[in-house]
Formats: structure tokens, sequence, C-alpha cells
């Protein structure tokens, strides 16, 4: 029975790290898209939009760390 409830902890690890990151995943790559065609569009704004940019990706990434965590703290806590 021991086994299962490891065995369960790891699958469930598994999909959180998974669905956790999909998500960030997508949101990173419409706002590297959109800094990219605003640059392209206003060349002489190109810093406040990449600072913008990188704002914006480091809130979408605390998202992806946070399923990491959850993830970590499934495996450790069924040990």
């Amino acid at each position: 029975m021991e086994y299962y409830v490891k065995a369960a902890a790891f699958l469930g690890a598994a999909i959180a790290i998974g669905l956790g990151t999909l998500g960030p995943s997508l949101g990173m790559g419409m706002i590297a898209s959109k800094a990219c065609e605003n640059i392209g569009k206003y060349p002489e704004s190109a810093n406040q939009i990449r600072s913008a940019m990188m704002f914006g990706l480091i809130m979408v990434e605390t998202a992806a760390v946070y399923a990491f965590v959850i993830a970590f703290v499934t495996i450790l806590f069924n040990r």
C-alpha cells in the first residue's frame, strides 16, 4: 500500500510541474512576441518596451517556480 502512495505522489508531482509550466511558457512566448512586434514598430521606445517585457516575464516566471515548489513539496512530504 505504501508503494501506491509514493507512486501517486510522484504522478501528482509530474502533473503539477507539467501543467504548471504549460501556462507560463505560453504566456512568456506571447509577451516576447508582442514585445518584438512593438520594438519593430517603435524602435525609439525599445528600452522602455524591453524593460516592461522583462518585468512581465519575471511575473509570469513566478507561476512556474510555484509549480516547481508544489511538485517538490509533494515529493518531499511523501517519503
